[in-house]
């Protein structure tokens, strides 16, 4: 008896429909991805129940004759490609002719659509992917495309569906993708009664951004522009402090196509490392730009991965672009009083734009005050710096520094342990650590876990000046280490050090390894500092390529704007 069959229509049919249609926002999807191969210059996205009980797309794209309407819904019926070779450059949304196919397979639809040449328009009706009805209609130029009670005929799949409220806001996001994709093309979202979105078309992305998220959300980006052979990088980055806890707001699109990339996603976030907080995670809007042919998108049902033809080159391709808008970027996280209370804003002064402080400027010495300390500027310090004097310290842990327009509160710990990590960086280039020879070695009893992080790790413990010897079971005596470390201390640094360097690749490892020293030997809160150490410290951290940040991502300095304590103290 032959155990294997194939299958009936109407069930083939629901399967190949369940991978293109997940939930409303996969219909939802598909219907803007074909008004926008139509050349649509306007869609009108409404819904019912979260696109449970309607989805209607509506747009004034180039429209179809009545038989393309009618073979439309047959399954791989597409205008977009005709020959094999086309799979290598596909150059549209759209192309596998399975959208309306797999929409009226678990769903009622309603099209209508003219093309502008034909003597009217024609309205197709299907349900569970049978034709119901086909009949003329007047209509513009355009398509329209109602798809009700969707899961229908697939209860399994129905009572999986979120909410109305969560199913929307995965619709609200992908209509969000496809505006900033296209900000040539007005794109309307209506739940209900209640307008959701609706951008009209702009020139720019820059604009687009400022409709979608507004002005302050724009103010927290600088552009990114950068190329290389074939390829192009534009869009817009998080400026330096700015960021958020979650990814939520990384954008990713290839050849304005809306993607998922874990490429793209990691060069991003690792150009981004030392210029954010800890924990913190960049926001941005990348187009990435290259030969067609270069970029697979038949790599997943629904369109939203692609394939790199050459992965390596467009990691660093987005790398190099987001340190150039890195490099040189020196900023202050702001606090705000508000109402006689601090709130921290998230906010940041750009030393380069703000006129109080501004870079490049040295303040004249007739300008100078008794008691400023003035080889801030004859050492070639910022002029943000040049001009501030040392008030003292705040609990012997904060550096508190000011002038007319500004109060800076610098953590004195933070700031020395950025201005050692950038020391030691210095001299592990070179390999050349001055080292300590104890005469009795210090010995060390290893944990079971630490014994091979030692094994593995024992090149790059020995490039910053740690030479270990086994000496039997788990203990290993410790030769020689970096003389900034007394024997004690470098007993607990070594060992340190072996729990940091457990996981990532050499150079991460080699970074965590000097943060870690650099933090070892920092000064510490609490601990009081005569006003010249505190204003040779504060020179030599403003030397430092990233002064606002220590080597784990904590804030190093935070500033108050004399307008603002005036405004809490409600002078102004």
């Amino acid at each position: 008896m032959n155990r294997i069959a194939l299958l009936p229509p109407e069930i083939s049919q629901k399967i190949a429909a369940g991978e293109v249609i997940e939930r409303p926002s996969s219909v939802v999807k598909e219907l803007v991805e074909n008004s926008l191969d139509a050349g649509a210059a306007e869609i009108r996205v409404e819904l019912l129940d979260g696109g449970k009980r309607l989805i209607r797309v509506h747009d004034n794209g180039s429209g179809m004759s009545r038989d393309d309407a009618l073979i439309s819904f047959e399954r791989h019926a597409t205008s977009k490609i005709s020959r094999e070779e086309d799979l290598s450059a596909i150059r549209t949304l759209g192309f596998r002719g399975e959208a309306l196919a797999s929409i009226s397979a678990v769903s009622r639809v309603t099209v209508r659509t003219w093309d502008g040449e034909e003597a009217q328009g024609v309205q197709v009706e299907r349900a569970g992917g049978q034709l119901i009805r086909v009949s003329d209609a007047a209509f513009p130029k355009g398509t329209r495309v109602d798809v009700e009670d969707l899961f229908f005929n697939l209860p399994a799949r129905k009572k999986f569906l979120r909410s109305d409220r969560s199913e929307l806001s995965l619709i609200a996001k992908y209509v969000t993708n496809a505006a900033l994709a296209y900000p040539g093309v007005r794109f309307i979202l209506v739940h209900g009664k209640r307008e959701i979105i609706n951008c009209p078309a702009v020139g720019t992305l820059r604009e687009r951004i400022f409709q979608l998220y507004g002005k302050a959300f724009l103010d927290r980006l600088a552009e990114v522009d950068g190329e290389d052979k074939v390829a192009r990088i534009t869009g817009f980055a998080s400026k330096p402090l700015m960021g958020r806890p979650d990814k939520n707001h990384q954008f990713f699109f290839v050849n304005k196509r809306p993607v998922r990339d874990r490429v793209l996603q990691a060069a991003l976030n690792q150009s981004y490392r030392g210029f954010l907080e800890k924990n913190m995670s960049p926001e941005a809007f990348l187009f990435l730009a290259l030969p067609y042919e270069d970029v697979d998108v038949n790599v997943h049902p629904s369109k939203i991965e692609v394939r790199f033809k050459d992965s390596p080159f467009v990691f660093h391709l987005v790398l190099k672009t987001a340190g150039n808008l890195l490099l040189g970027t020196r900023t202050i996280k702001e606090i705000y009083p508000e109402a006689g209370e601090r709130r921290l804003a998230g906010g940041v002064a750009e030393t380069t734009d703000a006129p109080p402080l501004p870079l490049g400027v040295p303040e004249p010495p007739s300008m100078a005050k008794p008691g400023i300390p003035t080889f801030f500027a004859a050492a070639g310090v910022p002029a943000h710096v040049a001009g501030l004097q040392v008030f003292g310290q705040y609990l012997d842990t904060y550096i508190i520094m000011g002038r007319e327009d500004a109060l800076l509160v610098i953590d004195q710990h933070n700031a020395h342990e950025r201005v050692l990590y950038e020391k030691y960086k210095e001299i592990g280039r070179g390999k050349d650590w001055p080292r300590r020879m104890p005469l009795i070695p210090v010995l060390i009893e290893l944990s079971p876990s630490q014994a091979p992080a030692l094994e593995e790790n024992g090149p790059l413990l020995e490039e910053a000046g740690f030479r270990a010897e086994a000496m039997g079971g788990r203990t290993i005596a410790l030769r020689e280490f970096p003389e900034i470390f007394k024997d004690g201390e470098a007993a607990e640094v070594f060992l340190s050090l072996l729990e940091e360097m457990k996981e990532g690749g050499v150079e991460a490892k080699r970074e965590r390894l000097l943060a870690t020293m650099a933090c070892k030997t920092a000064v510490k809160a609490g601990e009081r500092l005569s006003r010249e150490k505190m204003a040779f410290l504060v020179e030599e951290l403003f030397k430092t390529s990233q002064p606002s940040l220590c080597p784990h991502g904590r804030p190093v300095i935070v500033k108050i704007d004399r307008s603002e304590i005036e405004k809490g103290l409600r002078r102004g």
